[in-house]
């Protein structure tokens, strides 16, 4: 970055957050991290104060043990394949206490505002406190603002996001009552699971705009994402390898009484469950096209068909949304912003985003990998192209990444966890050697 040591500050004290300052601590480079609930862990922390977590109560990661643990921090080996969100937020709290973080995080203390300065830096408003820093870490997460769509007419009923959802009982008592679930991603069909079990609803539909491939989480008796084809072999070809594996462990999606999807499996994010399916060909879920108005007490779908209903449950996603930057500083448009390596925009170097993707096959050990790069440019060790690099890259990253997705909102954050790493591996040593090759950085922003 520079010849002076900088001092960075750290918005957010989830796994982004607390593993980002781990490794600046690592490094010897000053820092201040502020989060504005009462504890660490962010989304994971069920009952979090700060309102931004979405655990429900019966809630398991879709990730296995192995793939979502840090390099430095392994997992208990006695936890079962697929962990209870209480198992996450305890060994995230026990990452914060092992490597001594827990003193260095400024709790109740949500920042409000960050402007940025001339030629570099930021100033900082947070607890009514105004500070300064040399570099801005953002790492608030992006599955806190819910996403709720809009259909025409009145509905009588309750209507929550699966965010607030905690219980069949909570926020909304949906024992006995006919329930909705719009959407097929992973909370849809975890809380459909869930609802559709007597004696929960009375009776429970899913509204789908288009068909999904819902994966099993085990494949031949093993969590099936522990079951990597071999690094060297094309993506192209793991893929339509993968594509059909899948195909043959789960069959038709219509056998199960869901519309045929109009994509190949791993088109499109996944959906993965090993309840949903059964539930649905036990009869116990009844899937309908999306919602094309409402009617009083009652919903009417794009097939014409109407069923009465008592309460919505809208899985439909959340908006990318930072309330401290200006929309210059943090241009999203349609749920997408451009940044070298998921990181950094070219246009301000001293602002760094981490987490901000939607990673496969799990987000949780995605920062640890970031914050390398991250690290490495602040203590000098490493150098970031150009501007004009940085935005070719970008496009070629995402292409990489996305272009086999069909167009949607959800698709503008993806990687390959995987791909990505051997790519954060060797953009470290390209930096290197561009960093041998240029005079340090005077600012920040000279990119």
């Amino acid at each position: 970055m520079g010849a002076s040591a900088p001092k960075v500050c750290i918005i957010g004290a989830g796994c982004s957050g607390f593993t980002t300052a781990k490794r600046l601590a690592d490094h010897g480079i000053a820092f201040d991290i502020f989060e504005k609930s009462d504890r660490v862990g962010g989304n994971w922390a069920y009952g979090n104060p700060n309102g931004v977590s979405a655990c429900y109560q019966s809630l398991h990661i879709d990730t296995s043990k192995t793939r979502l643990q840090f390099e430095d921090f392994p997992v208990p080996a006695d936890w079962p394949d697929f962990p209870h969100h209480s198992l996450i937020d305890s060994y995230f709290n026990a990452y914060v206490d092992h490597f001594g973080l827990r003193e260095r995080i400024l709790f109740n203390t949500e920042v409000t505002a960050c402007r940025p300065l001339d030629g570099s830096g930021w100033e900082v408003t947070a607890g009514g406190e105004t500070r300064r820093y040399d570099v801005l870490v953002v790492a608030n997460g992006h599955h806190w603002k819910p996403n709720i769509p809009a259909f025409p007419g009145p509905f009588d009923g309750a209507q929550i996001h699966s965010h607030d959802y905690r219980t069949p009982f909570e926020p909304v008592n949906m024992v006995g009552k006919r329930v909705l679930v719009v959407g097929l991603g992973n909370s849809a069909v975890d809380i459909a699971s869930e609802l559709s079990q007597r004696p929960m609803a009375a009776k429970l539909f899913v509204a789908a705009r288009r068909g999904v491939w819902v994966l099993p989480k085990y494949l031949g008796g093993k969590p099936s994402d522990k079951q990597a084809l071999p690094e060297w072999m094309p993506i192209g070809l793991k893929r339509r390898l993968a594509a059909f594996v899948v195909k043959r462990a789960v069959g038709s999606m219509e056998s199960y009484g869901l519309p045929a999807p109009d994509h190949a499996p791993l088109e499109a994010h996944p959906t993965v469950s090993s309840e949903f399916l059964l539930r649905c060909g036990s009869g116990d879920i009844t899937v309908k096209p999306n919602i094309a108005s409402f009617e009083g007490g009652s919903v009417r779908f794009e097939d014409g068909s109407s069923e009465a209903i008592d309460a919505i449950v809208y899985a439909t996603g959340y908006q990318i949304s930072f309330p401290f930057l200006s929309d210059a500083d943090a241009p999203v448009v349609d749920n997408h912003i451009g940044l070298f390596k998921r990181m950094v925009r070219p246009e301000r170097t001293d602002l760094w985003f981490m987490g901000l993707a939607q990673s496969l096959p799990t987000l949780v050990n995605l920062a640890e990998q970031q914050s390398k790069l991250l690290a490495a440019w602040l203590t000098g060790a490493y150098g970031l192209p150009d501007a004009n690099a940085m935005r070719r890259m970008i496009g070629e990253d995402e292409t990489r990444h996305q272009g086999h997705y069909y167009a949607s909102r959800r698709h503008t954050m993806q990687v390959d966890f995987d791909v990505y790493k051997r790519e954060i591996a060797h953009e470290l040593k390209a930096g290197q050697n561009r960093r041998k090759d240029r005079p340090a950085a005077t600012t920040a922003n000279a990119a």
